[in-house]
């Protein structure tokens, strides 16, 4: 787990200016965050009890968040939504595995309409399979990535208009 000190600004010394607001050493980073956002300086103190060990800013943050995912190019990225009361990340990632896929990252946030938005990476290169899943499993996918996507969904359309001449 990433924790504010790990997150602190490689920039020497603090420009004279003490941050606004302050987090302590061990917060972690998906705490921090959204405190650095609504921080009026952009900017956050790092304190190891009285001391300021830092400062975080938003390069800083954003460097630490592209350490904690890990760069990855055997995945797709799938979107779906649902009703609050139908999020379950067991339930999701039983239907990702039922693919024989492997759920790699999970992240969920509101979406309108008092839903849940939730975004997986899979490792898997084609998504189609696993989009299919979470259909069935009663999801509504929002969007899928994936490196060989695009080739399936054209593949799937070529299928479909074969079906549609041969009248099948």
């Amino acid at each position: 787990m990433m924790i504010a000190k790990d997150i602190i600004s490689r920039e020497a010394g603090f420009h004279g200016l003490v941050p606004y607001r302050n987090v302590g050493s061990d917060m972690p980073a998906v705490s921090v965050l959204p405190r650095l956002l609504d921080s009026p300086d952009q900017r956050l103190g790092v304190k190891d009890g009285d001391e300021l060990l830092g400062v975080i800013d938003r390069d800083s943050m954003l460097e630490g968040i592209g350490r904690m995912i890990a760069a990855r190019d055997d995945c797709s990225v799938i979107t779906v939504e649902c009703a609050p009361g139908d999020y379950s990340a067991s339930r999701i990632a039983h239907a990702v595995e039922d693919t024989d896929a492997h759920l790699v990252d999970l992240w969920s946030v509101p979406a309108d309409g008092g839903k849940v938005r939730v975004t997986l990476r899979v490792r898997r290169d084609d998504p189609s399979v696993t989009v299919h899943s979470l259909e069935r499993y009663g999801y509504d996918v929002v969007s899928a990535y994936g490196n060989d996507y695009g080739d399936s969904e054209a593949a799937a359309l070529r299928l479909l208009e074969l079906k549609t001449l041969l009248s099948v």
